[in-house]
Protein backbone atom coordinates (compact mmCIF):
# COMPACT_ATOMS: atom_id res chain seq x y z
CA UNK A 1 0.00 0.00 0.00
CA UNK A 2 2.76 2.38 0.92
CA UNK A 3 4.71 1.63 -2.73
CA UNK A 4 1.16 1.94 -4.64
CA UNK A 5 1.09 5.75 -2.61
CA UNK A 6 4.29 6.74 -3.75
CA UNK A 7 3.49 6.05 -7.20
CA UNK A 8 0.22 8.28 -7.09
CA UNK A 9 2.08 10.58 -5.40
CA UNK A 10 5.02 10.78 -8.09
CA UNK A 11 2.57 10.50 -10.08
CA UNK A 12 0.80 13.76 -9.23
CA UNK A 13 3.98 15.66 -8.35
CA UNK A 14 5.24 15.05 -12.09
CA UNK A 15 1.55 16.21 -13.35
CA UNK A 16 1.70 19.44 -11.50
CA UNK A 17 5.01 20.23 -12.38
CA UNK A 18 5.37 19.66 -16.23
CA UNK A 19 2.77 22.41 -17.52
CA UNK A 20 2.89 25.63 -17.44
CA UNK A 21 0.03 27.60 -15.19
CA UNK A 22 1.38 31.01 -15.05
CA UNK A 23 -1.56 33.78 -16.33
CA UNK A 24 1.57 35.95 -17.73
CA UNK A 25 -0.72 39.13 -18.10
CA UNK A 26 -0.74 39.16 -14.22
CA UNK A 27 2.24 37.82 -13.50
CA UNK A 28 3.94 41.10 -15.39
CA UNK A 29 1.57 43.38 -13.37
CA UNK A 30 2.94 41.70 -10.12
CA UNK A 31 6.47 41.73 -11.18
CA UNK A 32 6.20 45.49 -12.15
CA UNK A 33 4.75 46.20 -8.91
CA UNK A 34 7.43 44.45 -6.78
CA UNK A 35 10.18 46.26 -8.62
CA UNK A 36 7.92 49.02 -7.98
CA UNK A 37 8.25 48.45 -4.46
CA UNK A 38 12.24 47.31 -4.42
CA UNK A 39 13.00 50.78 -5.96
CA UNK A 40 11.26 52.40 -3.31
CA UNK A 41 12.30 50.70 -0.49
CA UNK A 42 15.73 51.83 -1.39
CA UNK A 43 14.88 55.47 -1.68
CA UNK A 44 12.57 54.94 1.77
CA UNK A 45 15.65 53.10 3.66
CA UNK A 46 17.79 55.83 2.88
CA UNK A 47 19.81 53.08 0.44
CA UNK A 48 19.92 50.09 2.92
CA UNK A 49 20.85 47.32 1.08
CA UNK A 50 19.83 44.66 3.90
CA UNK A 51 16.49 46.28 3.99
CA UNK A 52 16.30 46.00 0.12
CA UNK A 53 18.00 42.87 -0.12
CA UNK A 54 15.95 41.13 2.46
CA UNK A 55 12.16 41.85 0.46
CA UNK A 56 13.92 40.66 -2.57
CA UNK A 57 14.80 37.43 -1.08
CA UNK A 58 10.70 37.63 0.50
CA UNK A 59 9.37 38.19 -3.43
CA UNK A 60 11.76 35.04 -4.54
CA UNK A 61 10.20 32.80 -1.70
CA UNK A 62 7.32 33.98 -2.39
CA UNK A 63 7.05 33.89 -6.29
CA UNK A 64 8.57 29.97 -5.82
CA UNK A 65 4.97 29.28 -3.56
CA UNK A 66 3.34 31.28 -6.58
CA UNK A 67 4.99 28.99 -8.87
CA UNK A 68 4.07 25.73 -7.02
CA UNK A 69 0.92 26.86 -5.84
CA UNK A 70 -0.31 27.89 -9.71
CA UNK A 71 0.59 24.01 -10.37
CA UNK A 72 -2.23 22.65 -8.16
CA UNK A 73 -5.64 22.09 -8.81
CA UNK A 74 -8.24 23.53 -7.63
CA UNK A 75 -9.89 20.54 -6.84
CA UNK A 76 -7.13 19.58 -4.70
CA UNK A 77 -7.15 22.82 -3.08
CA UNK A 78 -10.63 23.07 -2.18
CA UNK A 79 -10.15 19.50 -0.76
CA UNK A 80 -6.76 21.14 1.62
CA UNK A 81 -8.97 23.97 2.40
CA UNK A 82 -10.66 22.81 5.79
CA UNK A 83 -7.30 21.78 6.94
CA UNK A 84 -5.84 24.75 6.29
CA UNK A 85 -8.21 26.89 8.60
CA UNK A 86 -8.30 24.64 11.18
CA UNK A 87 -4.06 24.97 11.20
CA UNK A 88 -4.46 28.82 10.37
CA UNK A 89 -6.98 29.14 13.37
CA UNK A 90 -4.82 27.02 15.78
CA UNK A 91 -1.68 29.46 15.03
CA UNK A 92 -3.65 32.14 16.25
CA UNK A 93 -4.25 30.62 19.14
CA UNK A 94 -0.62 29.73 19.76
CA UNK A 95 0.31 33.25 19.49
CA UNK A 96 -2.09 33.94 22.43
CA UNK A 97 0.33 31.86 24.40
CA UNK A 98 3.74 32.40 22.53
CA UNK A 99 3.51 35.45 20.14
CA UNK A 100 5.81 38.46 20.56
CA UNK A 101 5.85 41.35 19.23
CA UNK A 102 6.00 45.51 19.72
CA UNK A 103 3.07 46.52 21.73
CA UNK A 104 1.06 43.39 20.46
CA UNK A 105 1.25 39.67 20.64
CA UNK A 106 1.39 39.25 16.79
CA UNK A 107 4.33 37.32 15.84
CA UNK A 108 5.52 33.72 16.07
CA UNK A 109 9.29 33.25 16.41
CA UNK A 110 10.30 29.82 14.98
CA UNK A 111 14.15 30.24 15.92
CA UNK A 112 15.33 30.63 12.19
CA UNK A 113 12.16 33.40 10.99
CA UNK A 114 9.55 34.86 12.24
CA UNK A 115 6.19 35.21 10.92
CA UNK A 116 2.62 36.67 11.58
CA UNK A 117 -0.13 33.89 11.83
CA UNK A 118 -3.28 36.26 11.11
CA UNK A 119 -1.58 36.49 7.53
CA UNK A 120 -2.20 33.40 6.91
CA UNK A 121 -5.86 34.19 7.22
CA UNK A 122 -6.19 36.84 4.27
CA UNK A 123 -6.20 33.56 2.08
CA UNK A 124 -7.42 30.84 4.04
CA UNK A 125 -10.64 32.63 5.30
CA UNK A 126 -11.78 33.10 2.05
CA UNK A 127 -10.95 29.79 1.46
CA UNK A 128 -12.73 28.57 3.67
CA UNK A 129 -16.11 30.25 2.97
CA UNK A 130 -15.70 29.39 -0.73
CA UNK A 131 -15.31 25.47 0.49
CA UNK A 132 -18.56 25.91 2.91
CA UNK A 133 -20.62 27.25 0.24
CA UNK A 134 -19.51 25.63 -2.97
CA UNK A 135 -21.74 22.37 -2.80
CA UNK A 136 -24.81 24.37 -1.11
CA UNK A 137 -27.55 26.29 -3.20
CA UNK A 138 -27.02 29.61 -4.49
CA UNK A 139 -27.73 32.32 -2.98
CA UNK A 140 -27.24 30.70 0.75
CA UNK A 141 -30.66 31.36 2.94
CA UNK A 142 -30.33 32.74 6.47
CA UNK A 143 -28.89 29.52 8.06
CA UNK A 144 -25.97 29.47 5.47
CA UNK A 145 -25.17 32.59 6.48
CA UNK A 146 -25.01 32.64 9.92
CA UNK A 147 -22.45 29.29 9.51
CA UNK A 148 -20.53 31.53 7.63
CA UNK A 149 -20.65 34.29 9.98
CA UNK A 150 -19.62 31.91 12.79
CA UNK A 151 -16.50 30.89 10.43
CA UNK A 152 -15.27 34.70 10.01
CA UNK A 153 -16.05 35.43 13.59
CA UNK A 154 -13.54 32.72 15.33
CA UNK A 155 -10.50 33.98 13.98
CA UNK A 156 -11.02 37.86 13.62
CA UNK A 157 -12.06 37.38 17.26
CA UNK A 158 -8.68 36.08 17.75
CA UNK A 159 -6.68 38.83 16.06
CA UNK A 160 -8.58 41.92 16.94
CA UNK A 161 -7.53 40.41 20.74
CA UNK A 162 -3.68 40.15 19.88
CA UNK A 163 -4.67 43.02 19.45
CA UNK A 164 -4.33 43.57 15.77
CA UNK A 165 -8.41 45.38 14.63
CA UNK A 166 -7.35 46.44 11.36
CA UNK A 167 -6.06 43.06 10.13
CA UNK A 168 -9.22 41.39 12.08
CA UNK A 169 -11.61 43.58 9.61
CA UNK A 170 -9.80 42.36 6.67
CA UNK A 171 -9.87 39.12 7.89
CA UNK A 172 -13.26 39.36 8.15
CA UNK A 173 -13.79 41.04 5.22
CA UNK A 174 -12.16 38.74 2.73
CA UNK A 175 -14.91 36.11 3.79
CA UNK A 176 -17.30 38.88 3.59
CA UNK A 177 -16.63 39.45 -0.17
CA UNK A 178 -16.79 35.52 -0.76
CA UNK A 179 -20.48 35.46 0.76
CA UNK A 180 -21.36 38.84 -0.97
CA UNK A 181 -20.08 36.86 -4.35
CA UNK A 182 -22.17 34.19 -3.68
CA UNK A 183 -25.68 35.95 -4.81
CA UNK A 184 -26.85 37.40 -1.60
CA UNK A 185 -30.12 39.56 -2.15
CA UNK A 186 -29.29 42.86 -1.57
CA UNK A 187 -32.16 43.63 0.73
CA UNK A 188 -30.20 40.45 2.80
CA UNK A 189 -26.46 42.64 2.58
CA UNK A 190 -28.38 45.92 3.58
CA UNK A 191 -29.88 44.03 6.27
CA UNK A 192 -26.09 42.49 7.41
CA UNK A 193 -24.69 46.06 6.92
CA UNK A 194 -27.33 47.56 8.84
CA UNK A 195 -26.45 44.99 11.59
CA UNK A 196 -22.68 45.75 11.51
CA UNK A 197 -23.48 49.14 11.35
CA UNK A 198 -25.66 48.83 14.76
CA UNK A 199 -22.74 47.06 16.36
CA UNK A 200 -20.19 50.25 16.43
CA UNK A 201 -21.12 51.60 19.64
CA UNK A 202 -20.87 48.23 21.08
CA UNK A 203 -17.51 47.63 19.56
CA UNK A 204 -16.47 51.08 20.45
CA UNK A 205 -16.64 50.18 24.48
CA UNK A 206 -14.36 47.15 23.93
CA UNK A 207 -11.57 49.25 21.71
CA UNK A 208 -8.47 49.87 23.39
CA UNK A 209 -7.83 53.61 24.26
CA UNK A 210 -5.29 53.94 21.45
CA UNK A 211 -7.47 52.57 18.84
CA UNK A 212 -9.76 55.19 19.73
CA UNK A 213 -7.88 58.16 19.93
CA UNK A 214 -6.73 57.58 16.41
CA UNK A 215 -10.62 57.62 15.01
CA UNK A 216 -10.32 60.44 17.01
CA UNK A 217 -7.31 62.10 15.54
CA UNK A 218 -8.51 61.15 11.97
CA UNK A 219 -11.47 63.52 13.15
CA UNK A 220 -8.96 66.37 14.29
CA UNK A 221 -5.25 65.46 14.09
CA UNK A 222 -4.22 69.19 14.64
CA UNK A 223 -5.59 68.90 18.15
CA UNK A 224 -2.46 67.08 18.98
CA UNK A 225 0.07 67.63 15.88
CA UNK A 226 2.82 66.34 18.57
CA UNK A 227 1.49 63.35 19.20
CA UNK A 228 -1.71 61.38 17.78
CA UNK A 229 -1.73 63.60 15.18
CA UNK A 230 2.06 63.43 14.00
CA UNK A 231 1.67 60.31 11.83
CA UNK A 232 -1.20 61.77 9.00
CA UNK A 233 -0.06 65.40 9.74
CA UNK A 234 3.65 64.68 8.57
CA UNK A 235 2.28 62.13 6.01
CA UNK A 236 -0.21 64.68 4.33
CA UNK A 237 2.93 67.14 4.17
CA UNK A 238 4.90 64.29 2.24
CA UNK A 239 2.18 63.69 -0.35
CA UNK A 240 1.31 67.49 -1.02
CA UNK A 241 4.82 68.52 -1.59
CA UNK A 242 5.29 66.00 -4.20
CA UNK A 243 3.02 68.36 -6.39
CA UNK A 244 2.43 67.18 -9.66
CA UNK A 245 6.08 65.40 -10.85
CA UNK A 246 7.37 64.37 -7.36
CA UNK A 247 10.90 65.92 -6.10
CA UNK A 248 12.24 62.69 -7.63
CA UNK A 249 13.89 59.35 -6.62
CA UNK A 250 16.09 59.54 -3.67
CA UNK A 251 14.31 63.19 -2.55
CA UNK A 252 11.66 62.32 -0.06
CA UNK A 253 12.51 65.01 2.68
CA UNK A 254 9.80 63.71 5.14
CA UNK A 255 11.28 60.35 5.56
CA UNK A 256 15.33 61.42 5.23
CA UNK A 257 14.54 63.82 7.66
CA UNK A 258 12.88 61.27 9.88
CA UNK A 259 9.55 63.58 10.13
CA UNK A 260 7.77 60.56 8.65
CA UNK A 261 7.93 57.51 10.76
CA UNK A 262 7.20 54.09 9.80
CA UNK A 263 8.74 55.33 6.40
CA UNK A 264 9.30 51.59 5.08
CA UNK A 265 6.35 50.08 5.96
CA UNK A 266 2.69 51.58 6.68
CA UNK A 267 3.54 55.15 5.39
CA UNK A 268 6.03 53.83 2.16
CA UNK A 269 2.88 55.52 -0.26
CA UNK A 270 3.31 59.50 1.45
CA UNK A 271 7.04 58.83 0.12
CA UNK A 272 6.50 57.10 -3.20
CA UNK A 273 4.30 60.57 -3.18
CA UNK A 274 6.78 62.78 -2.09
CA UNK A 275 9.19 61.40 -4.85
CA UNK A 276 6.96 61.02 -8.11
CA UNK A 277 4.25 63.00 -7.41
CA UNK A 278 0.36 62.83 -8.84
CA UNK A 279 1.93 61.55 -12.00
CA UNK A 280 4.02 58.52 -10.20
CA UNK A 281 0.85 58.08 -8.34
CA UNK A 282 -1.61 58.02 -11.08
CA UNK A 283 0.87 55.13 -12.64
CA UNK A 284 0.75 53.27 -9.34
CA UNK A 285 -2.95 53.35 -8.66
CA UNK A 286 -3.45 52.48 -12.98
CA UNK A 287 -1.06 49.34 -12.17
CA UNK A 288 -3.29 48.47 -9.22
CA UNK A 289 -6.43 48.62 -11.01
CA UNK A 290 -5.09 46.25 -13.99
CA UNK A 291 -4.40 43.37 -11.28
CA UNK A 292 -7.18 44.21 -9.66
CA UNK A 293 -9.21 44.20 -13.12
CA UNK A 294 -7.49 40.66 -13.81
CA UNK A 295 -8.15 39.28 -11.10
CA UNK A 296 -11.62 40.07 -11.40
CA UNK A 297 -11.67 38.76 -15.24
CA UNK A 298 -10.21 35.37 -13.56
CA UNK A 299 -12.98 35.42 -11.03
CA UNK A 300 -15.95 35.58 -14.61
CA UNK A 301 -13.96 32.96 -16.23
CA UNK A 302 -14.09 29.98 -13.45
CA UNK A 303 -16.00 26.82 -13.95
CA UNK A 304 -17.24 26.34 -10.35
CA UNK A 305 -18.79 27.99 -7.38
CA UNK A 306 -15.17 27.22 -5.36
CA UNK A 307 -13.12 28.79 -8.38
CA UNK A 308 -15.70 31.99 -8.93
CA UNK A 309 -16.01 32.63 -4.52
CA UNK A 310 -12.69 32.47 -4.42
CA UNK A 311 -10.74 34.60 -6.79
CA UNK A 312 -13.63 37.41 -6.68
CA UNK A 313 -12.74 37.58 -2.85
CA UNK A 314 -9.16 37.65 -3.50
CA UNK A 315 -9.66 40.56 -5.81
CA UNK A 316 -11.92 42.09 -3.71
CA UNK A 317 -9.52 42.10 -0.68
CA UNK A 318 -6.62 43.03 -2.89
CA UNK A 319 -8.24 46.51 -3.83
CA UNK A 320 -9.28 46.92 -0.09
CA UNK A 321 -5.65 46.87 1.15
CA UNK A 322 -4.92 48.99 -1.47
CA UNK A 323 -7.92 51.49 -0.55
CA UNK A 324 -7.48 51.85 3.09
CA UNK A 325 -3.55 52.19 2.61
CA UNK A 326 -4.21 55.00 0.56
CA UNK A 327 -6.71 56.50 2.57
CA UNK A 328 -4.66 55.96 5.93
CA UNK A 329 -1.73 57.83 3.95
CA UNK A 330 -4.32 60.55 2.91
CA UNK A 331 -5.96 61.45 6.24
CA UNK A 332 -9.16 60.28 4.96
CA UNK A 333 -9.01 56.77 7.01
CA UNK A 334 -7.80 56.07 10.77
CA UNK A 335 -4.29 54.79 11.25
CA UNK A 336 -4.69 50.87 11.03
CA UNK A 337 -1.50 49.39 10.45
CA UNK A 338 -2.43 48.42 6.93
CA UNK A 339 0.76 47.69 4.40
CA UNK A 340 0.45 48.70 0.34
CA UNK A 341 0.59 45.77 -1.43
CA UNK A 342 4.11 44.30 -2.73
CA UNK A 343 5.68 48.18 -1.62
CA UNK A 344 5.50 48.62 1.93
CA UNK A 345 8.58 46.08 3.44
CA UNK A 346 7.35 42.84 5.24
CA UNK A 347 7.90 39.44 5.16
CA UNK A 348 5.02 37.26 6.23
CA UNK A 349 2.44 39.88 4.32
CA UNK A 350 4.49 40.03 0.81
CA UNK A 351 4.91 35.95 0.94
CA UNK A 352 1.27 35.63 1.77
CA UNK A 353 -0.34 37.81 -1.00
CA UNK A 354 2.17 36.26 -3.33
CA UNK A 355 0.46 32.87 -2.44
CA UNK A 356 -3.14 34.13 -3.18
CA UNK A 357 -1.70 34.91 -6.55
CA UNK A 358 -0.69 31.20 -7.42
CA UNK A 359 -4.20 30.08 -6.21
CA UNK A 360 -5.73 32.81 -8.77
CA UNK A 361 -3.11 31.14 -11.20
CA UNK A 362 -4.40 28.13 -10.67
CA UNK A 363 -7.76 29.04 -11.32
CA UNK A 364 -7.61 30.31 -14.46
CA UNK A 365 -4.93 27.77 -15.70
CA UNK A 366 -7.41 25.13 -14.85
CA UNK A 367 -10.71 26.85 -15.82
CA UNK A 368 -10.75 24.53 -18.82
CA UNK A 369 -11.15 21.42 -17.44
CA UNK A 370 -15.01 22.21 -16.28
CA UNK A 371 -16.26 23.34 -19.58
Amino acid sequence: MIAVAYVRWRRFLRRVMTRPRIDVPLAIGLLTLALAGLVTLYSASNGSLALVGGQAGRFVLGGALLLLISRIPPPVLRNWTPWLYVGSTALLILVVVLGEGRGADRWLNLGVMRFQPSELLKLTMPMMVAWYLHPRQLPPGWKDIVVVGVLIAIPAGLIAEQPDLGTALLVAAAGAFALFLSGMAWWRIGLLIGAVAGMIPVGWHFMHQYQRDRILTLLNPESDPLGNGWHIIQSQIAVGSGGIFGKGWQHSTQSRLDFLPEHTTDFIFAVFSEEFGLVGVAALIALYAFIIGRCLWIAMEARDTYSRLLAGAIGMSFFVYVFVNGGMVAGMLPVVGVPLPLISYGGTSAVSLLVSFGVLMSIHAHRKMHD
